[in-house]
Parts: structure tokens; C-alpha cells; sequence
């Protein structure tokens, strides 16, 4: 049934009690303030302001959430911490540290404390002070054991990330179905966009649930990479008119209760020009090698290498600008990523884009990304949208 795919308190409970296996005789307990690191670990999705948010876990497994006042009945509804403290406002009176304060003192986190950072970040004009100085212990980074936990996915998650493929791939439709001549890119994403997340509670019913702060559901568009622009890989939308002869790069993605996928295509309005396809061409042979060389036992850099090798026997290294793709699961780039300066090595339940890409002034850029599941003897790709040239040329 759909109500299996959102992470369970067991699950979330599992996992606290993993990490803290993982930190187990080195500290007195955890405080976690990433909104994502929270949320993996306690399913509480929050929108990271100026009032500081933390997680903390004691030693023997206990764990309080330590909110402003307009989150307790959002942090009372998800019914997984054991306590909830409050504070009334920031930067008000009593300060917020006081809540985290008494969190640390219940939950008898002392001496070393494991910590995600060194305090609530200064963001949107926080200004606190560090763990450290809060509790006068001695705080430890454990950022590298969260990692590596979050980069093999459990069955429930990679569920999770299969439904934002089918989400992502129905906007994505959409948007090549809409692009044509005299458009803009706006009018072509947010219609899209809208079309398929509408059609995501329908299909899924009433209990579906982004849990994003950044979307609320399916998105595809082209971020400005039109035309010349497609090849910025990074570049920013400009509202900009779909003319004939435009090279697009696409993405498209939709959060399902965190968890996403990412999908990307190369597409063309009207017929591309021989060298344009050429560059096509290479695109899909510099993917599919990558896809080869992903299995469990090898290391991420393995895969790049590879990459880089084609790279080097069709000397194209001037059209290259990154690396060959990177982990993704409740954040859209996570670690490990498939780069030939991380050696991580690849095990069954990890979840990576693949999409290294070429880049040329005058012939615009290339780049498909399909998220792919690292499975016992190989891949599974779990984005099925086409990938070859026929199928990706809109009609001028």
C-alpha cells in the first residue's frame, strides 16, 4: 500500500540508535542542527529560519527536539521525540539557548558532545553562542559517520525514490510536450510543473507529503540552459523565448515525503546540425560508460576515471567542466560523489546520478542525468525516460 512508502518511527528510531552505536564510548550523546540531518533522523522536516532547531540524542537513546514555540504542535504531531523543549521567540527573553540548554541537561550530554557543527548556524541573522561554549564541553564532529550512514539506502527509501522518478518523469513529459517556438521557458515550467504535482495527490491520495522546504512537488524545467546558455552548466533561468535551433538541457525532480530523484535530458528544437549530434553521440557514450563501471567493490573514482578516459581517446577534454555525477536520496547532491578525488567505495543500496556532460560555446551543452540504484552485481537505473536523439527533438 502507498501508506508503506513514508519512513516509519521505527525506522527513524533504528537509525538514532545506529549512529549513536557508530559514536558509542567516544561521546556523551549527539545534537544534531542540519534541517537534513534532522529529518533523516527523526522524519521532522522543519523550514530552517533564524530560530535555532536541534535534535538531540542521549546516550542511552532518548531524544528531545528543542523548537521555537510556533513549531511545538508541528513537533507534537509527529509523536517521535520522547520530549519536546520550547523557547517563546528569538532573539527574546529567555534566550533561545536556555530550551537547548535544559535538553542537554535531561538528557545528561556532558564532557564530549557529538555535533553535526558547532552550534546552530548564523543564518538569517542568528547570532548565538557555539555548542561548545553553551555546554563547556569539548564538541566533536561525527558529520563523517552521518555520511556514511545516509549513503546506503534502506528499502523504504530507495521506495521513495523510485515514486519521485515516476513524478519527476511525468513533469518532465509534460514540459517537452509544451516547449515549442515563441514560448517561454516560465510559461513551459510552471505549467508543467503545476500539471504534475496536481496529478501527484490525486494519484497518491490525501496521505502524500512533499517534506521539502524548497518544493512542494514535481518540478521540470530549464533553468535558463537554452540555447548558447546550455552550455553554462549551473546557469539561472532568464525567462528566456525557445527560438528553432535552441539546444535545451533540462532537469526535473519532485520530493516525495524528502526523498528525490533527478532526472536530465539534452533535447533539441528542431533537427540538430551534424556536429551537434556528434556531441550527442558522445554524451550517451560517456553515460553509458559510466553506467558500466558502477559496481559494488569499486571505488567512486573508478567510475570518473573512466569517464575521463573516453574523455581523453576522443580528445574532448576542452568541452569538459565537471565531474561524473553524485549521491541523492533527501538531499539533491550528496555524498559520495563519482569524482576522481573521492575514493569511497561503492556498495549495494546506494542511490547516484549519473551525468557527466560536454560543454561548447557554439554548440551548446550536453548532458543526460538518469539516478541509478547500486544493486548486488551491477545497476539498476531507475529514471525511464528516452534517451535517444529521435526521441528528444521538438518539432519546429
Amino acid at each position: 500500500m502507498v501508506t508503506s512508502l513514508a519512513i516509519s518511527a521505527e525506522e527513524h528510531r533504528a537509525r538514532c540508535d545506529a549512529l549513536l552505536e557508530r559514536v558509542s564510548g567516544e561521546v556523551s550523546g549527539v545534537v544534531l542542527f542540519d534541517p537534513y540531518y534532522v529529518l533523516y533522523y527523526a522524519g521532522f522536516a522543519f523550514a530552517p529560519t533564524e530560530r535555532p532547531i536541534a535534535l538531540v540524542l542521549g546516550g542511552d537513546g532518548t531524544r528531545a527536539l528543542v523548537v521555537p514555540r510556533l513549531e511545538v504542535e508541528h513537533a507534537q504531531a509527529k509523536g517521535v521525540f520522547d520530549r519536546v523543549e520550547h523557547y517563546d521567540e528569538y532573539p527574546g527573553e529567555p534566550r533561545s539557548e536556555a530550551a537547548l540548554e535544559r535538553a542537554l541537561e535531561a538528557l545528561a550530554l556532558k564532557g564530549t558532545i557529538g555535533a553535526d557543527q558547532d552550534g546552530y548556524p548564523w543564518i538569517l541573522g542568528y547570532r548565538g553562542p557555539s555548542l561548545s561554549e553553551l555546554s563547556g564541553g569539548e564538541v566533536v564532529r561525527v558529520v563523517e559517520q552521518i555520511e556514511e550512514q545516509m549513503a546506503v539506502k534502506s528499502e523504504a527509501e530507495i521506495a521513495l525514490v523510485k515514486e519521485s522518478v515516476r513524478w519527476s518523469n511525468l513533469a518532465h513529459r509534460l514540459l517537452q510536450r509544451y516547449t515549442k517556438p515563441g514560448v517561454t521557458e516560465t510559461e513551459v515550467e510552471q505549467r508543467a510543473s503545476a500539471e504534475a504535482t496536481c496529478a501527484t495527490p490525486d494519484a497518491i491520495g490525501e496521505i502524500y507529503r512533499a517534506q521539502s522546504w524548497g518544493r512542494g512537488g514535481a518540478h521540470a524545467g530549464y533553468r535558463g540552459q537554452i540555447g548558447r546558455n546550455s552550455a553554462v552548466p549551473h546557469a539561472l533561468a532568464g525567462n528566456i523565448v525557445f527560438e528553432q535551433g535552441d539546444v535545451l538541457v533540462t532537469g526535473a525532480s519532485a520530493p516525495v515525503w524528502g526523498y528525490l530523484s533527478e532526472l536530465e535530458r539534452t533535447m533539441f528544437v528542431g533537427e540538430p546540425t551534424d556536429d551537434q549530434a556528434r556531441l550527442f553521440g558522445h554524451m550517451k557514450a560517456l553515460q553509458e560508460t559510466a553506467f558500466d563501471a558502477i559496481r559494488p567493490g569499486a571505488l567512486c573514482s573508478d567510475v570518473d576515471k573512466a569517464v575521463r578516459s573516453y574523455f581523453a581517446q576522443h580528445d574532448l577534454f576542452a568541452h569538459w567542466r565537471h565531474h561524473t555525477g553524485h549521491a541523492i536520496g533527501l538531499r539533491y547532491h550528496e555524498g559520495p560523489f563519482l569524482d576522481s578525488g573521492d575514493h569511497t567505495e561503492i556498495r549495494p543500496g546506494m542511490v547516484f546520478t549519473v551525468e557527466p556532460g560536454l560543454y561548447d560555446p557554439e554548440l551548446g551543452g550536453y548532458r543526460h542525468s538518469d539516478t541509478v540504484l547500486v544493486t548486488d552485481d551491477g545497476i539498476e537505473i531507475l529514471t525511464y525516460y528516452p534517451r535517444d536523439l529521435a526521441s528528444l527533438v521538438i518539432p519546429a
